[in-house]
């Protein structure tokens, strides 16, 4: 089996980089609905962990293409960026400390919770 060889994890400052030189990447925010709804990361896109089994065909077209996960802290979304490695998208990473730590380092205005 041939591992990817992207890091599963990625810092905020390099998904804030990537945003700003307006590289394609797809950024799913794997939060619920009530959590998104509360603060959220503008670009990124609500793909709810409790429902990525049912929405996975969406980000077919997405595939051999980077994928930026976040959630609240980083433990959700680096479990799903390991469920999308196994379902074949080995370009997916998970943003380390979430939406949490983008807030203390690239966007203090947005409210933690």
């Amino acid at each position: 089996m041939s591992e990817s060889l992207t890091p599963i994890e990625i810092d905020c400052l390099s998904v804030k980089q990537k945003l700003d030189a307006k590289e394609p990447f797809k950024f799913i925010d794997c939060r619920e609905f009530d959590e998104y709804e509360r603060v959220k990361i503008e670009g990124a896109e609500l793909v709810p962990m409790s429902e990525l089994a049912e929405l996975v065909g969406e980000l077919e077209p997405f595939k051999n293409s980077p994928l930026i996960i976040h959630c609240h802290h980083g433990g959700r979304s680096l479990r799903v960026a390991r469920w999308l490695r196994n379902q074949g998208f080995v370009h997916a990473q998970s943003m380390a400390g979430g939406i949490d730590k983008w807030a203390q380092e690239i966007d203090m205005s947005l409210p933690r919770y």
